[in-house]
């Protein structure tokens, strides 16, 4: 979540008088993230995010980003319910951009994930994962595989700024992964983006996942390599085997990875790094004059890519099978 695009209070006060929402309380900017312009909003109704689609998000995508919270949130998971106005249109337009208003979810993100954290991760990964099976509509993966040297190469020359070797690392991995990227894998709806910021404890539950503007159809494996990437290395940037092992069985328990999955992951884990260093080197060249957002530092999947380039099998991670 970021804010890029401003909102003026009477445009806003225009746009709200669609919906059943009573009263405009107070509008906030939130700076975490890096896609869309996202707002706290108060009103007398209750609370709730708002949310403006930046141009990186298609808006053909976005039928089935709010379908999908629709469909999750009525198969019992937590996460932001899209709000409809008085038309039943969950979707509308602000200060030139689409946009819609979610439900606000009680709960909290844990900046550093112990074990256990891990463990109720991948149980609710996987409940995602059986929960989204029977979503009618599709999207592609527009970040897989065959994305990723579209994206980095207007940005190639460039580098040298984030790491002197970057270069020549990106260019290796893209060829193998081009070449030997996994097929036939149980797909399904995939949420690709379950950082910590995007997951809700209360206590030792999690109470909702958030922020499904990268969700596709793709690979289930992969996208518990991206969790294993995001939530399984220390602040050094060193692998905990002990947060890897709890995230992979935890999920593997609830479902179980079939032997090519097993097979593939240390690959797919490698991706998922790439996939992440490469988002991150291209918005850290390309955060727009005064917005209101925090650039990731792309280096730390570097540092995980190194890391990844090690392994030789998924039991190296600590999944059992």
């Amino acid at each position: 979540m970021a804010v890029y695009t401003d909102v003026d209070d009477e445009e806003l006060i225009a746009f709200l008088a669609g919906y059943d929402l009573g009263a405009l309380l107070s509008c906030k900017g939130i700076a975490e993230g890096v896609e869309n312009s996202n707002y706290y909003l108060h009103t007398s109704a209750g609370s709730f995010i708002l949310t403006l689609y930046e141009k990186r998000v298609a808006e053909a995508d976005l039928p089935f980003f709010l379908g999908l919270m629709e469909h999750l949130s009525a198969k019992g998971l937590g996460c932001p319910q899209p709000v409809r106005d008085r038309a039943g249109a969950a979707l509308g337009r602000l200060a030139g951009r689409p946009a819609a208003i979610v439900t606000f979810l009680d709960g909290y993100s844990v900046h550093h994930p112990e074990p256990a954290h891990c463990a109720r991760l991948g149980e609710a990964l996987a409940q995602l994962h059986l929960a989204g099976a029977d979503f009618p509509l599709r999207r592609a993966n527009a970040l897989s595989v065959g994305g990723w040297r579209p994206l980095y190469a207007p940005f190639a020359a460039r580098a040298g700024e984030v790491a002197e070797d970057l270069g020549a690392i990106v260019a290796a991995e893209l060829e193998t992964l081009e070449r030997d990227w996994p097929s036939g894998l149980p797909e399904g709806v995939i949420h690709a983006d379950l950082f910590p910021d995007n997951v809700f404890f209360l206590g030792d539950r999690v109470s909702g996942l958030i922020d499904f503007y990268f969700a596709c159809v793709d690979s289930l494996a992969y996208d518990l390599a991206i969790c294993l990437n995001a939530w399984c290395f220390d602040a050094a940037g060193a692998y905990d085997a002990e947060k890897g092992a709890a995230l992979l069985s935890s999920y593997a328990r609830a479902r179980p990875l079939t032997e090519a999955e097993a097979d593939a992951f240390p690959l797919l884990a490698r991706g998922a790094a790439l996939r992440f260093l490469l988002t991150r080197f291209v918005d850290w060249l390309n955060v727009p004059r005064g917005a209101l957002v925090r650039p990731k530092d792309p280096r730390e999947y570097l540092a995980r890519l190194r890391f990844h380039k090690t392994i030789r099998s998924a039991s190296d991670y600590g999944l059992r099978t």
